[in-house]
């Protein structure tokens, strides 16, 4: 079933916030990074299923450091991206 950012974001805080808040964002953020070099890898392989996965890892820890943060994605991304043209470069 399709959900909204706002409600994954709001399903990753009601899972894992104590333990994210508690590692901090200098080390969450490091988490991201590891999954982003997951991801990396995983785009230049034949394995669907894994780069799926990897990509919703990304995602869920991205939806982790703003929630230790303060910061509503679903938000961020409407004041971004849907409220004007966007940042250069995505037109």
């Amino acid at each position: 079933p399709a959900i909204t950012v706002a409600q994954f974001q709001n399903h990753i805080r009601n899972r894992y916030y104590q333990t994210d808040k508690a590692r901090g964002t200098p080390a969450t953020f490091m988490w991201l990074m590891e999954e982003v070099g997951e991801l990396a890898t995983a785009l230049h392989c034949d394995d669907k299923e894994n780069l799926a996965e990897e990509f919703a890892d990304v995602i869920a820890w991205l939806c982790t450091l703003a929630n230790i943060n303060d910061i509503d994605l679903a938000a961020a991304i409407s004041k971004k991206y849907l409220d004007g043209d966007g940042p250069a470069g995505h037109k």
